[in-house]
């Protein structure tokens, strides 16, 4: 799955709709940092070419600034956990990622680029339901999650461009510590919750195989 994943990842017109939904995953957690922080979201933008922008109002800068990296690979991890559970888990997992895509239109999305490109991410997931076999629900989202964090590993590295824009750079202005470290914090979470799913992977298919 992995491997496929990969191949993926490197198909210039496959890969795409990945891509919108690890900037998804990415914006939205920007946002719900701001929520949890006594903030507010004003509005979420998604770039064809992967990007995007989540603007806020209040709340705790720091945890909004570093929530982004840090909430896609959450995110990533946690969509190939509960699809790794059960069938049904699968189902309803997908199911509240189809509802969460709602309310990002109805509240927070105010331009017709981002609203084609989430709600092509909508039709992604609401294609889920129409699989006759949970079994195959629960392997594509198992995918899905592995691509988010694939995404999220190489997604920092775009960093390291010396513009001194984005999410590392404003962390560097808020604690003076330098953009590349938290890159590299961002990226050793992803590898780092790779590793954790490759071991508890490798424990479910020994227990399976004895």
């Amino acid at each position: 799955m992995l491997v496929a994943a990969v191949i993926i990842h490197q198909l210039p017109l496959v890969s795409i709709p990945f891509k919108w939904l690890e900037s998804y995953f990415h914006e939205i957690s920007h946002g719900l940092a701001a929520l949890f922080t006594g903030g507010e979201i004003v509005q979420i933008q998604l770039f064809p070419n992967g990007a995007g922008l989540c603007t806020t109002r209040g709340g705790l800068s720091f945890v909004i600034s570093f929530m982004g990296y840090a909430g896609a690979t959450f995110w990533g991890m946690m969509i190939y956990s509960l699809a790794s559970l059960h069938h049904r888990m699968a189902q309803v997992f997908s199911a509240l990622i189809v509802l969460l895509i709602v309310c990002s239109v109805v509240f927070w999305v105010r331009d017709i680029l981002t609203l084609v490109i989430v709600s092509c991410l909508f039709v992604l997931f609401s294609l889920h339901f129409k699989l006759k076999k949970l079994h195959h629900l629960q392997l594509i989202l198992q995918l899905t999650g592995i691509l988010v964090l694939l995404n999220s590993i190489f997604s920092p590295l775009y960093l390291i461009d010396g513009r001194a824009l984005g999410d590392g750079q404003a962390l560097a202005n808020i604690t003076l510590i330098p953009e590349i470290v938290w890159v590299a914090i961002w990226l050793i979470l992803a590898l780092g919750a790779a590793f954790i799913l490759a071991k508890r992977q490798n424990k479910v298919s020994s227990v399976k195989l004895t």
